[in-house]
């Protein structure tokens, strides 16, 4: 087997009650902390409230940046920065779900590199960005450990993907008290993003043993756990299994990459504004139908990970259940599973699926799509 490289993955603080070492852990990395987080959501839930006191405790200075919508802006990028760089900011706590952490990622390039954030899209950033402390309310995107930051700009109709080791924050703190007040919606959205990236970890050609192991361990995770979250999010053995499944595979697809369900579901996000993680979620399987004649061993692996009896089973129809496990588990989520349902019209899909196709991830696939392969799979959950 050849050799391969694995991206250094940060300080890693697990467990409940994790969250009251934040303070700790900034006062190793800055003075005056800049918490990145969205508009409402850490307030009423008092993760906010949490985080100041843990940060002031230990001697910081805690500023607020409580403007974060979903999917970050370039405008919200920009204006973060400003107020970072205004405040003397010398560590970004991001706080919530993948969207805060990709603001905080943006704004901590902006502040050790020239702007505007579009050209860092194709252009490594010069300088490492500031320290950023990542602490997740949701069990999703596993952000808090990937050199990933996706960043919408309106104007361009574009969700921009810059990878940058210099973003991989220093520290992730995952405390699963801090997720228990996810609606069982945001739940599943965010656990079917978590699982789609292991899977596409697990089948993307650039994949190797290592991110193998960790995406099969993600998958069953998650599979054993996400139906639980949803349906008692006071549950904190699933809560604490979720974190650690969506981390796993946050280590997978930050070194094999993802694939044509990341390609398809940024033009739903960029045309039509549906939540990335809402997207993946109805992706997943349609799109693993399309795949599995390519990678039928691997789709069988991910059956048995699901919990799926595939002993006695051809490769064929083993392969078969994967999808069908899938399909299965997003239709217990509760999810919506129609393209039309968020405003998605027959017209938009033609240029949707070029810019699909266009998408680096696409050559991750383990069946190489065309531009009609693609708009089929659209067309068939319209």
């Amino acid at each position: 087997m050849s050799g391969f490289i694995f991206q250094v993955p940060p300080r890693i603080v697990f467990g409940a009650g994790s969250a009251r070492k934040i303070g700790e852990e900034a006062a190793r990395l800055g003075n005056t902390a800049m918490i990145v987080t969205g508009r409402s959501s850490t307030t009423r839930t008092g993760a906010l409230d949490k985080v100041v006191a843990s940060l002031e405790a230990a001697g910081l200075t805690a500023v607020t940046f409580a403007e974060v919508e979903s999917d970050p802006s370039v405008a919200t990028v920009e204006k973060g920065a400003a107020l970072a760089r205004g405040k003397n900011a010398d560590v970004l706590v991001a706080l919530g779900g993948g969207s805060p952490m990709d603001a905080a990622k943006g704004i901590a390039i902006l502040m050790t590199n020239d702007g505007p954030i579009q050209k860092y899209e194709k252009k490594q950033p010069a300088a490492a960005g500031t320290p950023i402390i990542a602490v997740p309310t949701t069990a999703g995107t596993a952000s808090e450990i990937t050199r990933f930051t996706v960043i919408t700009d309106p104007a361009a109709k574009v969700k921009m993907l810059i990878a940058f080791a210099g973003i991989i924050p220093k520290v992730a703190v995952l405390d699963p008290e801090l997720t228990v007040s996810m609606p069982p919606s945001v739940t599943a959205s965010t656990g079917m993003d978590a699982l789609t990236h292991a899977t596409e970890a697990y089948i993307s050609k650039v994949g190797n043993q290592l991110t193998a192991v960790q995406a099969l361990e993600a998958i069953e995770l998650i599979g054993g756990n996400l139906i639980r979250a949803v349906m008692n999010g006071g549950d904190i053995e699933a809560r604490q299994n979720m974190l650690l499944g969506q981390m796993l595979a946050g280590f997978a697809f930050g070194n094999a990459s993802v694939a044509l369900v990341h390609s398809m579901s940024r033009p739903l996000g960029a045309h039509f504004g549906i939540p990335h993680g809402m997207a993946n979620a109805m992706l997943l399987a349609p799109v693993m139908a399309y795949n599995r004649p390519a990678c039928p061993e691997k789709l069988t692996r991910i059956a048995q990970a699901l919990g799926e009896p595939v002993e006695g089973l051809s490769l064929r129809d083993a392969s078969f259940a994967a999808v069908d496990s899938l399909e299965a588990l997003f239709e217990e989520t509760g999810l919506p599973g129609r393209l039309s349902e968020f405003g998605v019209t027959e017209d938009a899909i033609p240029q949707m699926a070029k810019d699909a196709f266009a998408s680096g991830s696409t050559n991750n696939n383990p069946r190489v799509p065309t531009v009609e392969d693609i708009t089929d799979i659209y067309t068939s959950i319209l």
